[in-house]
C-alpha cells in the first residue's frame, strides 16, 4: 500500500494547508500514539526548529499523543540529530521533530524517529496512516499521557557532539565562522566548537520565527563566504534550519560540498581509525567522488536520493560513512542519522591531524563537470520503456565510456524529468545533456 502523507522525510507542507493544519497534526499525534501504544510505547520526545508555527504544531501533536495514552517529553528547539540522540538516551519509544529542514518559514513538517534514533520503517508509517482514517477516540482519563519539559536538552546534546572526536583532540588555533541558518542549532553548535577550543564567530543565530534559512545557512552560502573572508577565518561551517545538513567554505571562500566532505572524512578515517570498506553516496553524487573512493581502495555504492535510502544501503553493506551532495552526512559509528555538527567535527579533526587547510584537503577529489537540464512534462513518461530515450542514453554512454555517466530521473515534487550528465570535459557534458533532453522533450509532447 502506498503512503498518502509520508514522504521520504516525514510529512511536510505549507502551514494552514492540509496536512500542515492543527487539526490534522492533532489527529497525526493520536494516530502515531495508537501505533506506538500497541508496541508498548511508554514515552515519546518532541523537538522542533525555530519556525513560528512550531509552537502551534507542538501543542497539537502533544495533545494527540496524550489522548492516545502516550507520555511526552518536550525538548524545545533542538536539531533533528539531537532529537535522534535524545530519543535513545531517554529510552523513548519514538522521537518527533517538527521541522521543514531547509524550507522557508511558511512551511513546516513532522518526522519521526524509532527508538534506535533512525527513521521509522515504511510499514510503521503505513500503520499510522491507516489510523488517520479512523475516528479519534481518547483513552480514559486515568490512562491519559503525562507531559514534562526537558530543561537541559541542549546541554546534553552539546556534550554528545563533543565526544564525536577523541578527547585528546582540541580545536585550539582554529578560527571558525558558524552559520546557524537562524535555525535549531543557534544555541548548540557554536558552543560545541568553542568549548573544544576554537575561536568562533557566529552568524545567523538570532531566530525570530520568520528568518529561518533566509539568505543564510547550508542552502545560501554567500553570507558565510563573505564572513569567512572578512574575518580571515580558517573555515566556515553552514548548517541548515534543522541541523542535519552541512556545507563548508574554505579560507579562500570556495565552497566545499557534501561530496567533498565525504571524501575528506573517508580519507582521514582510512588512514587513522578506519570505518570499513564501504562508502555510500546517491545517484546524484559526483563521479569524481566515486573515482576518489575507488582510488582509496574502498567500495562506493549509490543509493536513491534521500538520507533514509543512504542509511538503508549503509545497513546492507555495513558501511559507516555515507551522505549526499547536498550535505546530509551520516557518520554511523558516531550517530544514527545525518548530523551537520558531527560531520563538521570529523573534517576539523582531519585538519588538525594532517596540519592541512580545508582547501588542501578537498583536493582529495576532483569534481567532474555536471550539466543538469529540467524538462517539463504534462504526463508521466516511462523512461525505461521509451526506446528513443534509451537509445539516446546508450549512445551518449558509449561515446563517453568511463569518462562520464548519464542519469535520468523524474522529480518527486514537480512535473519534471531531470537530465543529468557528468564527464571530464564540460563541453562534452553540455552536448550530451542537450541531446538527451531534446529526445525527452519530443517524448513529452
Amino acid at each position: 500500500m502506498s503512503r498518502r502523507y509520508f514522504g521520504t522525510d516525514g510529512i511536510r507542507g505549507e502551514i494552514g494547508k492540509k496536512p500542515m493544519t492543527p487539526d490534522f497534526v492533532l489527529k497525526l499525534g493520536w494516530a502515531a500514539g495508537k501505533v506506538l501504544a500497541a508496541q508498548g510505547a511508554p514515552l515519546v520526545v518532541i523537538g522542533k526548529d525555530t519556525r513560528i508555527s512550531g509552537y502551534m504544531l507542538e501543542s497539537a501533536l502533544e495533545a494527540g499523543l496524550v489522548a492516545a495514552g502516550i507520555n511526552v517529553r518536550l525538548l524545545g528547539p533542538m536539531p533533528t540529530p539531537g532529537v535522534a540522540y535524545l530519543t535513545r538516551t531517554f529510552r523513548a519509544s519514538a522521537g518527533v521533530v517538527i521541522s521543514a529542514s531547509h524550507n522557508p518559514f511558511q512551511d513546516n513538517g513532522v518526522k519521526f524517529f524509532s527508538s534506535e534514533g533512525t527513521k521509522l520503517s515504511d510499514e510503521t508509517e503505513r500503520q499510522i496512516e491507516a489510523y488517520l482514517d479512523s475516528e479519534m477516540q481518547t483513552v480514559s482519563s486515568e490512562k491519559l499521557g503525562k507531559v514534562e519539559r526537558v530543561d537541559d536538552a541542549a546541554g546534553r546534546y552539546i556534550e554528545f557532539c563533543k565526544r564525536a572526536i577523541p578527547t585528546e583532540i582540541t580545536l585550539d588555533g582554529l578560527h571558525i565562522v558558524v552559520d546557524c541558518a537562524n535555525g535549531a542549532t543557534y544555541h548548540v553548535s557554536p558552543y560545541v566548537f568553542a568549548e573544544l577550543g576554537a575561536d568562533v564567530v557566529t552568524v545567523a543565530a538570532e531566530p525570530d520565527g520568520l528568518n529561518i534559512n533566509r539568505s543564510c545557512g547550508a542552502t545560501s552560502l554567500a553570507l558565510l563566504q563573505k564572513k569567512v573572508k572578512h574575518y580571515r577565518a580558517d573555515v566556515g561551517i553552514a548548517l541548515d534550519g534543522d541541523g542535519d545538513r552541512l556545507m563548508m567554505v574554505d579560507h579562500t571562500g570556495e565552497v566545499v560540498d557534501g561530496d567533498e566532505v565525504l571524501a575528506i572524512i573517508a580519507e582521514h578515517r582510512l588512514k587513522n581509525d578506519g570505518m570499513g570498506k564501504d562508502i555510500v553516496g546517491t545517484l546524484m553524487s559526483n563521479l569524481g567522488l566515486e573515482r576518489a573512493i575507488g582510488d582509496m581502495g574502498l567500495n562506493f555504492h549509490r543509493a536513491d536520493v534521500g538520507d533514509r535510502y543512504v542509511m538503508d544501503v549503509m545497513r546492507k553493506t555495513g558501511g559507516m560513512l555515507g551522505g549526499e551532495s547536498s550535505g546530509h552526512i551520516i557518520v554511523r559509528d558516531r550517530i544514527s542519522t545525518g548530523d551537520g555538527t558531527i560531520a563538521a567535527l570529523q573534517v576539523l579533526h582531519a585538519m588538525i591531524d594532517s596540519g592541512k587547510s580545508l582547501h588542501e584537503l578537498k583536493q582529495v577529489m576532483t569534481k567532474y563537470p555536471q550539466t543538469l537540464i529540467n524538462v517539463r512534462i504534462k504526463d508521466k513518461i516511462d523512461l525505461a520503456g521509451n526506446a528513443d530515450i534509451q537509445a539516446a542514453v546508450k549512445e551518449s554512454e558509449e561515446q563517453m565510456g568511463l569518462r562520464g555517466r548519464v542519469l535520468l530521473r523524474a522529480s518527486g515534487t514537480e512535473p519534471l524529468i531531470r537530465v543529468m550528465v557528468e564527464a571530464q570535459d564540460e563541453a562534452e557534458t553540455r552536448k550530451h545533456a542537450e541531446n538527451i533532453a531534446a529526445v525527452v522533450e519530443r517524448a513529452a509532447v
